[in-house]
């Protein structure tokens, strides 16, 4: 498969009084067209960041400070405010980590897609509603014409949330930005909501990047995984390599810390801390939590480089420990 969405050498910074913060600190990846990829990493690791990045919604404080973000072989930052505004919602969508609040509380849900569809498709009033009914149906919610009448707070989290998928599937969109779609949900409305995005994505053909710090999660839904630590990317691999391989100490901690049942401690935790973005550690962030950090780690960021088909990683200790997660 081919790249849809290219991150090279991306770098986000936000100004306070203390200095820059460095965010999100010259991380690559890509997300091919038509799959699920996975970016997680503990809270504060950069992933939200990167994604408003990608929209161009980076505002003062923050700023971009180096890279580039390629969409369909384009070079966002060369677009025009404008042209840019056509790209965010129509050709690239987001769902949102708190729907509730992301839907205007005093407009009926139906009429805020029907609006989606009337600016970004040119389709009439009566038009418009009449996908709109079709929307709330493909994503499940019963009785759609009703709850096309409702405002937000008459809907469920799991209701909000159908609806703020089909908002972001009702463009058709290439790619799918999906923040933490499950936070805040019971478990059995998120296993549906997980099961709704990947047919959704399977459906329009859709390429999604998936954001959360839940690797149950990540195996449920995701083809490939990119791990960031710290607002750098230490790892990408296959999920299956992530799960049953992982070469990164980070990774490895991540996989550990997952509960389980056939073990004496259901959960591990990882030690330590994620380190200040003001003044990060000028070798590798995760030394000071590291069981293999050999002298180098110190001294230089490790370079991001391919183990294996498909499988880049950032670690000078990497081959100093084999275990199994």
């Amino acid at each position: 498969m081919t790249a849809l969405l290219t991150i090279s050498d991306l770098s986000v910074a936000f100004d306070s009084d203390a200095g820059a913060i460095k965010a999100v600190d010259h991380i690559n990846f890509d997300v091919r067209r038509g799959e699920v990829m996975g970016l997680v990493g503990e809270s504060g690791s950069g992933k939200s960041v990167t994604t408003l990045a990608i929209l161009r919604l980076i505002h003062r404080p923050g700023r971009i400070t180096s890279g580039t973000i390629r969409f369909d072989g384009i070079d966002l930052a060369t677009l025009g405010e404008d042209e840019m505004r056509h790209v965010r919602g129509a050709r690239i969508a987001l769902v949102s980590q708190t729907p509730r609040t992301a839907l205007n509380p005093v407009i009926p849900v139906g009429r805020q897609i029907a609006r989606l569809f009337m600016l970004h498709g040119g389709l009439s009033r009566k038009d418009a509603e009449r996908r709109t009914l079709d929307m709330l149906s493909m994503v499940r919610i019963p009785d759609p014409a009703r709850r096309a009448r409702q405002y937000a707070h008459q809907l469920s989290g799991g209701m909000c949330q159908r609806v703020m998928i089909a908002m972001a599937l009702a463009t058709s969109p290439q790619l799918l930005l999906a923040d933490e779609p499950t936070t805040g949900l019971d478990a059995s409305i998120a296993v549906r909501i997980l099961d709704l995005l990947r047919e959704m994505g399977e459906q329009t053909g859709a390429a999604i990047l998936f954001i959360t710090h839940d690797l149950g999660v990540v195996a449920e839904i995701c083809d490939r995984v990119t791990v960031m630590h710290a607002g750098q990317v230490v790892e990408s691999a296959p999920v299956r390599t992530i799960f049953h391989a992982p070469a990164h100490p980070y990774t490895r901690a991540l996989v550990r810390s997952i509960p389980r049942l056939d073990r004496e401690v259901a959960m591990e935790t990882i030690p330590g801390s994620v380190p200040s973005l003001l003044a990060p550690p000028p070798g590798c962030r995760y030394i000071d939590r590291c069981p293999l950090s050999i002298e180098p780690c110190g001294c230089a960021r490790p370079p991001f480089e391919a183990i294996a088909p498909d499988h880049f990683l950032a670690c000078y200790g990497y081959g100093a420990d084999r275990a199994a997660p």
